[in-house]
C-alpha cells in the first residue's frame, strides 16, 4: 500500500514537472506566439485522439446544450495559452509563471458569479495577498516596461484559465478529462488556423522538435498524467503539489535559459504561492 502511494505521489510530481516545461519552451521557441500555440494545439489534438482511441475513451458530445460551453471554453483556452506565452516572451519565465499562478485565487473570487456558492469574505484577504505579491514582483509600474506588460498578460492568462475552469465545472463535468482536452485543442486549432497564412513560418524546420516536445511532453502527457493523478488524490492535495509548478519552472529556466530570479521574484512568488497553499489546506478542511 505504501509503495502504491509513493508511486502515485511520484506520478503527480512527474506530471507537475512536465507541465512546468511550458515556461522554458514558450520562452525558448523562436516563432510568433500564435503560431507556437497553433502547433501546440494541433499536435496535442492528434496525440489525444490517438490516446482516446487506444483507451476507448468516448469523444461524443452527449447533449446539444454542451456545444456552447465547449466552444466558449475552447476560445478561453486559446486566449489563456496565447496570453501566457506573450507573458513569457515579454518578461521571463519566473514572472510569467508566477503571475499565471494567480488563477486559483481568481477562481475562488469568481466562483459565486458562476456557481451557486456563497462568497466568503476571507477571499478578499487572499486577493489582497496576491495583489501584494504581484506588486512586489513588478520592478516599476510603467506601462512601457516589458516586464510589467508580461505580468499583466500573465494575470489576463490566469483570468481566462479561471473562467474556463468554472464554465467546464458548471456545464460539462460528466465528460472524461481527455475528451475535454481534445475538444479544447480542436477549438484552438480551428480558431488560430488563419495565423499560418499571415505570420512568419520560416523558422518552422529548426523549431519543430521543440514544438513537438511542447505538444507531447507538456500538453498531452503532462495534462493526461495530472488528470490520472486525480483518481488517487483530492483536488486540494493535487493543487497543493501543483504549486511546485512555478518552482520547477524557475529552476528549469535557470539551467536552460540562464535566468536568475531577483529577490523581489522570490518574495512576491512566495506570497502568491503561500496564498494558494493556505486556500488549498483551508478548502480541504
Amino acid at each position: 500500500m505504501e509503495n502504491s502511494h509513493l508511486k502515485n505521489i511520484f506520478g503527480l510530481l512527474i506530471a507537475t514537472l512536465f507541465i512546468s516545461t511550458s515556461g522554458v519552451l514558450g520562452k525558448y521557441i523562436a516563432m510568433p506566439t500564435e503560431v507556437i500555440i497553433w502547433f501546440r494545439a494541433s499536435l496535442a489534438m492528434g496525440f489525444l485522439y490517438i490516446y482516446s482511441r487506444y483507451k476507448k475513451i468516448n469523444l461524443t458530445i452527449k447533449s446539444s446544450k454542451d456545444y456552447k460551453p465547449f466552444l466558449i471554453s475552447g476560445i478561453l483556452m486559446a486566449a489563456h495559452w496565447v496570453t501566457y506565452f506573450y507573458a513569457l516572451k515579454l518578461s521571463n519565465v519566473a514572472l510569467g509563471v508566477l503571475s499565471l499562478y494567480t488563477f486559483p485565487i481568481l477562481i475562488t473570487l469568481l466562483e459565486p458569479l458562476f456557481l451557486k456558492v456563497k462568497f466568503n469574505p476571507i477571499y478578499i484577504l487572499f486577493g489582497i495577498m496576491v495583489l501584494t505579491g504581484l506588486y512586489i514582483l513588478t520592478p516599476e509600474f510603467s506601462i512601457e516596461s516589458s516586464q510589467v506588460k508580461g505580468i499583466l498578460f500573465g494575470v489576463l492568462s490566469a483570468f481566462c484559465y479561471a473562467v474556463r475552469i468554472l464554465i467546464l465545472k458548471q456545464h460539462v463535468a460528466k465528460y472524461n478529462g481527455t475528451a475535454l482536452m481534445f475538444y479544447q485543442t480542436l477549438v484552438t486549432t480551428v480558431l488560430l488556423l488563419p495565423v499560418l497564412f499571415i505570420m512568419d513560418l520560416s523558422a518552422l524546420k529548426n523549431q519543430f522538435p521543440y514544438l513537438l516536445l511542447l505538444a507531447l511532453l507538456t500538453t498531452a502527457i503532462g495534462h493526461s498524467l495530472m488528470l490520472h493523478s486525480l483518481k488517487f488524490f483530492s483536488a486540494s492535495t493535487a493543487s497543493i503539489i501543483s504549486s511546485l509548478q512555478p518552482v520547477f519552472g524557475i529552476i528549469l529556466a535557470f539551467f536552460f535559459l540562464s535566468e536568475t530570479p531577483t529577490i523581489n521574484t522570490f518574495l512576491g512568488g512566495i506570497l502568491i504561492l503561500l496564498t494558494v497553499v493556505i486556500e488549498s489546506f483551508r478548502s480541504k478542511k
